[in-house]
């Protein structure tokens, strides 16, 4: 998983990330490129056959490989990327994203994974040596070190590789989708965010080049239960931010389907506004995207020259 193994923080960005994105979701293909220096991103989105991606740890995830690599070729074509490297954002439900806490780490990256996959060992219900695992560093100073790590099954991990190979392109960097929209926002301020993907919804809390909370869950199917959790979930989040930060939120950044205003009607809280994470751009469409959000996209783009 070659998200990053580095010294860096949250929300930076990689010089070498690909200037195109792809994002797999169970609804279906978002593509983006940047067809050259200081132009504005292009966008396309194909759509998937119900069932077509099931995402999660257990089970394989593309239960239509060829309609999945199909989508991924369509959309790329249409928005032209420059080299045949892609960011992959694949979604939350496949990835475990851990905040760990270390007296030190070994200054030499090659040294640091096995580290954390000793530490991941009984934390994951999966094998973690052959895993993918990928990390950055939050914080440090000479007595301790805070660490974000994001973990995929194996198996998982080559199932979305393939799509994209199968599609005639090679994937770069691979990012969860929540963490890939943290990305898009370009603040010092603390910031309370929720990102809804199919059927899970992952709350997070960002201050600066920090990460307070990061939370995925898993939501019930039948309509009624998943708004209970949904409102439930994000009254816990707001009850951490205050308890951390000693302040309310006022805010929320949203991401996922539908709109800002859609979630805000959702979770019913008159003292906190929604807005969207990424702001919805009016040009770069080559084909319909609705209701989706463009903030993992616009992530994994943020910083690419």
């Amino acid at each position: 998983m070659r998200w990053t193994s580095s010294r860096t923080k949250t929300g930076s960005q990689q010089s070498g990330r690909p200037p195109a994105a792809v994002e797999l979701s169970p609804i279906g293909v978002l593509a983006a490129a940047l067809p050259g220096k200081g132009e504005p991103p292009v966008y396309a989105f194909e759509p998937l056959p119900a069932g077509a991606l099931v995402p999660g740890i257990g089970e394989p995830n593309l239960r239509a490989h060829e309609a999945v690599a199909g989508a991924i070729r369509t959309t790329l074509g249409n928005v032209g990327p420059r080299t045949r490297a892609v960011t992959l954002v694949v979604p939350d439900t496949a990835v475990r994203v851990f905040v760990l806490d270390f007296d030190s780490l070994p200054t030499h990256a090659g040294e640091v994974v096995p580290v954390l996959r000793f530490r991941l060992r009984k934390m994951v219900p999966f094998d973690v040596e052959h895993a993918g695992v990928s990390y950055q560093i939050l914080s440090e100073n000479k007595t301790e070190c805070r660490v974000l790590v994001a973990v995929l099954p194996g198996p998982i991990l080559a199932e979305y590789e393939s799509a994209v190979r199968d599609a005639g392109y090679e994937p770069g960097a691979v990012l969860p989708s929540s963490l890939a929209a943290l990305a898009a926002l370009d603040t010092q301020q603390p910031v309370l965010a929720a990102c809804l993907n199919g059927a899970s919804l992952t709350t997070s809390i960002a201050l600066g080049q920090n990460l307070l909370l990061y939370r995925t869950l898993d939501l019930p199917t039948d309509p009624d239960s998943r708004l209970s959790e949904v409102q439930r979930d994000i009254a816990i989040a707001a009850a951490y931010f205050e308890d951390k930060l000693a302040t309310r939120p006022r805010s929320l950044h949203y991401a996922g389907s539908g709109t800002a205003d859609d979630f805000a009607r959702w979770i019913n809280d008159p003292e906190m506004s929604v807005v969207e994470l990424s702001p919805r751009p009016d040009t770069g469409a080559t084909t319909a995207w609705g209701n989706l959000s463009l903030a993992g996209i616009a992530g994994a783009l943020a910083g690419v020259a």
